[in-house]
């Protein structure tokens, strides 16, 4: 079968590779008929050694279940499914807490955890799938799966942003960051209800997109100039919740930047940092919270789908560009330049 290897920074090829076989009974094999390329793949992309690789590649993905281990119950041949990013019995301490990103079971991990395996393919294996697999009641060449392919990754961690953050009806928000993950913040965060939305980002496309999704207000400055127009918007106080949802140091500066005393930082953009500023004058003083994390997006997926089926909203919208396997080498290098802004692959 084919696949997605990164081999290195910049080097993305789709290759001939074994085909994905049953391994355990809790198994599923899956036939991919849609998948993408995430934000976070950029990461790797812009800096992976040669020597690290190669490495398969993709995490978000819906697909036919082709065939089942002994033990599986939930799914059965020819449904169409879903996957999280992250793989989870979806019976454990952690699972039943809705945080599914640290199940306990020994074969939980990340897609990106799965040397053999990826969603960048043309099938995969899925270890615990009942745990793991959502059946999703439409067919496979329906108008909706763009919008459903979000649940995976790029909704569920806009909305694990906006729930750790505490957004409600009196909530001021600020989103750090026009990617596919911030745009969908701003959704979440309108869904919930917030009162201001602020959006900073600088590409004109994906701002309008994120108005068109619940943004009140878009700026596009950063660093110091950017705090400060948002101080301007919002009394001079900053919002309650601020969601960053890019990952770099200075994207955390600058939420610390904006932040309300009281207010609560949301991260769930990859931080590529371990050190920060948490201390006394940066949050400390101001009794501000840090939130966020890998988003459990298992525990979110029943909630958000009916909203998808009945046309409540449209988070499908981030995807501008779509191809097959064959294009997904050029579907990283667009992003990468900006020149896309989410890729779709139609298997």
């Amino acid at each position: 079968m084919r696949a997605t290897l990164l081999h290195g920074a910049g080097d993305v090829r789709v290759e001939n590779v074994p085909d994905s076989v049953i391994k355990h009974p809790t198994d599923a094999l899956v036939r991919i008929t849609a998948s993408c390329v995430c934000g976070s793949d950029l990461w790797p992309y812009g800096s992976m050694k040669p020597e690290d690789g190669p490495a398969r590649m993709g995490h978000e993905f819906i697909g036919i279940v082709e065939d089942t281990g002994s033990e599986v119950t939930t799914v059965k041949r020819g449904d169409l499914v879903l996957a999280p990013f992250a793989i989870s019995d979806n019976t454990c301490a952690f699972c039943r807490a809705g945080l599914h990103t640290s199940c306990s079971h020994p074969h939980a991990n990340f897609w990106d955890g799965e040397a053999e395996e990826g969603g960048q393919a043309e099938a995969v294996r899925v270890p615990l799938a009942d745990g793991t697999l959502v059946k999703l009641p439409v067919a496979p060449d329906s108008a909706l799966v763009p919008s459903l392919l979000t649940l995976s990754d790029v909704l569920g961690t806009g909305h694990h942003a906006a729930v750790a953050g505490g957004v409600d009806e009196r909530t001021r928000v600020t989103v750090i960051g026009d990617g596919a993950v911030g745009l969908l913040a701003a959704l979440s965060a309108k869904r919930l209800g917030a009162e201001q939305i602020i959006l900073m980002g600088r590409h004109q496309a994906r701002t309008d997109l994120g108005r068109e999704f619940g943004a009140t207000d878009v700026v596009s400055a950063r660093g110091e100039e950017g705090i400060a127009q948002v101080r301007e918007l919002t009394g001079g106080h900053g919002t309650h919740v601020v969601l960053e949802c890019v990952g770099n140091i200075s994207a955390y500066e600058q939420a610390t930047g904006i932040v309300r005393p009281g207010g609560v930082i949301s991260r769930v953009g990859v931080p590529q940092y371990e050190e920060a500023p948490i201390g006394f004058g940066s949050l400390f003083r101001h009794n501000i919270r840090l939130a966020g994390g890998p988003a459990p997006v298992r525990a979110y997926i029943e909630e958000l789908m009916p909203d998808i089926l009945t046309g409540v909203i449209e988070p499908g919208k981030v995807f501008d560009v779509t191809t097959d396997l064959d294009g997904v080498p050029a579907g990283y290098r667009d992003m990468a330049d900006r020149k896309s802004l989410k890729v779709l692959v139609d298997n």
